[in-house]
């Protein structure tokens, strides 16, 4: 580090800086300049003394010391001015003794992160190098991965960024490599080449600097991916020895990686800023199947979904996903990218992780994909980098260094000063403000405004601290005289991304209340936006309900405990069913002044929470980000049982704090890898992990089980299993050509039509292409069910069922299938827009449709959904794949007063010995959704709910002695759990025939 001597003192200058940058220390005024000696810099100490700065240790004579990171606590030396990256303005909780420190020794600091030029861009920044040397370090590696698979590319030639003695060499070597593409072109085998990128900040944007060398190259949106990759199948299909002399890129931004779960809404950036928990990811759906390289170039938090996950990632894999690696600059270890659990270094900047046995290896042979994740990519064109960083920062210099109060500063450097003589500024007091008012994670009262008699929450999201609009917001509500706490903050990394602040605001009483629930509206509709100007909206607001506040110790109550994670519409009548035991049901009682279960309900935001339980007795809500261990950790230490209804991506993180805690847990999810490996901790430390606790799975594990251990314990042999089950609309509200609604995205369900699928039919394995599935479908009659006209689809692998239920050797029949009602023929055809003959002739001549009466089908569809209108193209719809699922979340969605249908129907045919006759076993459970006082709840959230609920009552009441990862298959969970199932009103048919 160095420094120089100014008339107010002496400046000291960080090693990234270049030397050239120093001989304007006339021109800036800087008479003396110290730097701390170092034989590791690309700069060496000669070269600074060359430019006359001094090399010393010493920096006691600086007034000003600039440094890249955060100094250690005991290098920070009193009455000088720092410069760095401090991470503080935040309030980072892990950042604060720095700050602290800081203000004791009065320094002055100056955050560059906050150095933002007038198009709201940060000045200082390595993200543009970081880039750049990451997609050349990745192609360099990409060139011996396609080797190992058996094709020579031009790729291989190409250096690590490192190797080359500048910036402008290593560009030449890839523009070497562009025109060895555009004359000997690339092998067909592993072509399109297909990269995408993630994000469009300066990461981004100097990856894209490079491949834009690679020429020939072309940019395409996301819908055209599906397009692109068809070209792939026709290769394969013709095993085509053709060059190919193309390479596609394609930028993805937030818009492309969710969707809405409310079928009702569009993405909106803003909204998926403050809650991400209202989306579910769709990257692995809509990008990642496509995709040979996908470079990670995106700013991710933990609240937000993943981009892609192992389980993601394996299914890609088993289904012909062409994906060769990822290029993960980000370096978010363990963050958007699941299974990037390391970074690597520039010596050795590869893994290859193999997702279908969940391994890590260091060479580039065998399956999986290769991952780059260097932490230190700028360092590789430090050159290039210390010169711009010291460019930038040399005129900023002479401002820093003579400054005595903040106020002469020029504006952009007055907004980067947190702290002046150890007193925080102005723009900055909101910081001890935030700190003294932040809720424990894992509080021990569920109020937490006990001095206030109402208090509510409020949702502030937009422009909060780069234009400090939070100031605003928490003097309103203190200068009216009431208190906040806060519940949440995230702040966006970048000036165009939302931040986000959840505050409790409480106040004495009502009339305060609604003063400063009015004063606060006012502000966003202030900096609320302007459409017609253009103006982005500052700041965007919600309120919650009012509570009359009651100190509450629900927690710290006697009795059982347990805590459901995930607010969902799974989690009500989960919560029902538990904090009503045993009013509602006896099974197990023998003392009916038992103790009431408390239900504590967990979501990444109290009002999802608190909504959920809203009525329930017996229940606390709670706010817990499950990925905060250490408050995951506290709260599950206060309860018997755990019931995860997270995404399946959190179930291993949650199941180590319960067996380390040995606590037991449900989940109503697939066993997976990551859960399946935990089996033996589990076991060791007395915990049962009941998993597959749902409806299906779940439910169907009950059925199946019953019916197979009463067979075998008469001797008799499975012939053939068969198991049917569909979520569906009532037959009333099946009003629409597909007889279909939907409650949730429609994109999920639209992409699963193509998984292929595998079953045993008399004895012979039948594999079903994906691309065929629809034509595979049957009718199936049920005799309770006279009036239903159902159809079944074989779904996914079905033999995997044989192994699990222990019938593989002896059924010769192992199908299990999704159901469907058949198209409704009956739907008036000028309700759907008319008949239309022109188009059903087209739809026949372009071979979309096998016959005149399916594409008489088809064009009740479309007419029905819109498609064939003159309007333009709904605005956040970038495919035609797009406006489908917008129209179908719009025309296909539930109404007020309609209601959803499961149906899950088990066949089992028992062959007995001596002569008796075979029997077919059959068992039907039929539950349609429910409103009761007002609120509905869908059959699937029951079947599902109830079930879990049903999961922790057995392992509160210790009926289940297996320890480990398991699934509903053993007596001890299946006779109880169908009786209880039956008590609570979820009721099986069941009938033999002979």
């Amino acid at each position: 580090m160095g420094s120089a001597a100014t008339e107010e003192g002496t400046i000291n200058s960080f090693p990234l800086c270049s030397p050239s940058a120093r001989r304007r220390k006339n021109r800036a005024q800087v008479n003396r300049i110290i730097v701390q000696p170092s034989t590791k810099r690309i700069h060496h100490d000669a070269q600074y003394e060359d430019v006359g700065c001094e090399i010393s240790e010493d920096l006691s004579e600086c007034g000003l010391i600039i440094g890249i990171k955060q100094p250690k606590l005991q290098m920070i030396l009193p009455d000088r001015a720092y410069a760095f990256f401090s991470h503080t303005h935040k309030a980072q909780k892990e950042n604060m003794p720095l700050l602290d420190k800081i203000l004791e020794e009065r320094v002055s600091l100056f955050d560059y992160e906050l150095i933002v030029g007038d198009d709201g861009k940060r000045s200082l920044a390595f993200g543009k190098f970081a880039g750049r040397a990451g997609l050349i370090d990745f192609l360099h590696g990409l060139g011996q991965r396609y080797l190992s698979l058996g094709y020579s590319t031009p790729f291989l030639s190409l250096g690590q960024s490192h190797m080359y003695p500048s910036l402008a060499a290593a560009k030449a070597a890839v523009i070497a490599v562009a025109e060895e593409i555009a004359t000997f072109g690339l092998p067909s085998g592993i072509c399109p080449i297909v990269f995408v990128f993630t994000g469009v900040g300066n990461v981004s944007q100097g990856v894209q600097e490079i491949f834009k060398l690679l020429l020939p190259h072309t940019f395409v949106d996301a819908e055209k991916l599906p397009e692109i990759s068809q070209a792939r199948n026709l290769s394969k299909q013709s095993q085509s020895t053709k060059r190919v002399f193309q390479l596609y890129g394609c930028v993805v931004t937030s818009r492309d990686m969710v969707s809405h779960k409310d079928p009702t809404r569009q993405f909106d950036k803003a909204d998926y800023y403050a809650h991400p928990e209202h989306y579910a990811p769709v990257f692995h759906e809509r990008i990642a199947p496509y995709a040979s390289v996908i470079v990670n170039c995106m700013y991710w938090e933990k609240r937000f979904p993943p981009l892609l996950s192992m389980d993601q990632l394996q299914q890609l894999m088993e289904t012909g996903c062409p994906l060769v690696g990822v290029c993960d600059i980000t370096c978010d270890i363990g963050g958007s990218i699941e299974f990037v659990n390391k970074s690597t270094s520039i010596e050795r900047p590869f893994f290859r992780y193999d997702p279908s046995n969940n391994s890590y290896h260091d060479d580039m042979e065998g399956a999986g994909v290769i991952c780059l994740a260097v932490d230190i990519l700028p360092t590789e064109f430090s050159k290039e980098a210390s010169q711009h960083f010291g460019n930038i920062l040399s005129k900023l210099v002479p401002s820093l260094a003579s400054v005595k109060q903040p106020a002469e500063l020029p504006s952009y450097l007055r907004r980067a000063c947190i702290a002046h003589a150890g007193r925080l500024t102005p723009l900055y007091e909101y910081i001890p403000r935030m700190r003294n008012t932040t809720i424990d994670l894992a509080p021990t009262k569920t109020n937490p405004l006990p001095d206030k008699k109402y208090s509510t929450l409020v949702s502030l999201s937009g422009h909060l601290f780069d234009k400090f609009l939070i100031n605003e917001a928490l003097d309103i509500i203190e200068t009216a005289g009431g208190s906040f706490h806060l519940v949440r903050c995230e702040v966006g990394q970048s000036m165009d991304d939302m931040s986000y602040s959840e505050l409790e605001v409480g106040a004495d009483d009502t009339a305060t209340l609604d003063k400063i629930i009015d004063s606060l509206t006012s502000l966003a509709n202030e900096h609320g936006g302007d459409h017609n100007a253009r103006k982005q909206t500052e700041l965007a607001l919600k309120i919650g309900k009012v509570n009359e506040c009651e100190t509450d110790d629900t927690v710290d109550k006697g009795g059982p405990k347990v805590l459901i994670l995930g607010a969902g519409r799974v989690c009500r009548p989960a919560a029902e069913f538990l904090a009503s035991y045993p009013a509602i049901c006896t099974y197990g009682v023998d003392d009916h002044n038992a103790d009431q279960i408390h239900v504590i309900v967990a979501s990444l935001y109290q009002k999802d929470a608190e909504e959920t339980v809203d009525g329930i007795e017996n229940t606390t809500a709670t706010q817990l980000d499950v990925s905060d261990i250490g408050s995951l950790s506290d709260l599950v230490s206060q309860v018997e049982v755990v019931i995860s209804l997270l995404p399946t991506s959190f179930h291993a993180a949650i199941a180590r704090v319960c067996i380390e805690l040995k606590k037991h847990m449900v989940t109503a999810s697939y066993v997976d890898e990551s859960m399946s490996n935990l089996s033996q901790a589990a076991k060791g430390a007395g915990v049962t992990i009941l998993c597959e606790m749902g409806l299906d799975p779940g439910i169907d594990h009950l059925m199946s089980m019953k019916m197979i251990d009463e067979a075998h314990a008469r001797k008799g042999k499975i012939k053939a299993f068969t198991s049917y089950c569909g979520g569906l609309p009532s037959p009333a509200a099946a009003n629409n050509p597909l007889a279909y609604k939907f409650s949730w995205n429609p994109a999920g369900a639209l992409r699963a039509g193509k998984n292929p699928a595998v079953y045993k039919f008399l004895g012979e394995t039948i594999h079903v292409d994906g691309h065929n599935l629809f034509e595979s479908a049957k009718r199936l009659r049920l005799p309770e069910l006279p009036a239903f006209a159902l159809e079944h689809l074989p779904n996914r692998n079905s033999l995997i069922y044989g192994e699990l239920y222990g019938i593989s050797k002896e059924a010769s029949t192992i199908y299990r299938a999704t159901l469907r009602y058949e198209a409704n023929t009956d739907l008036d055809i000028e309700a759907c827009g008319g008949y239309d003959d022109e188009m059903i002739a087209r739809l026949s001549k372009l071979g979309c449709c096998r016959d005149k009466e399916i594409a008489a089908k088809t064009v009740k569809t479309i007419k029905f959904l819109g498609l064939h209108d003159e309007t333009q193209i709904p605005k956040g719809c970038s495919s035609a794949f797009d406006v489908i699922c917008q129209r179908m979340e719009q025309r296909m969605a539930y109404g007020h007063n309609e209601q959803d249908m499961v149906l899950l129907h088990h066949e089992v045919e028992v062959e007995y010995p001596d002569g008796q006759p075979t029997e077919k076993h059959q068992a039907t459970l039929l539950e349609f959704g429910k409103v009761e006082n007002g609120r509905s709840t869908t059959a699937m959230a029951l079947t599902v709910g109830i079930p879990a609920a049903i999961g922790a009552l057995l392992l509160l009441q210790n009926k289940v002695q297996t320890k480990g990862v398991i699934r509903p298959l053993q007596p001890e969970i299946y006779i109880p759990a169908l009786e209880i199932l039956e008590s609570s009103g979820i009721k099986l048919i069941e009938r033999v025939e002979i």
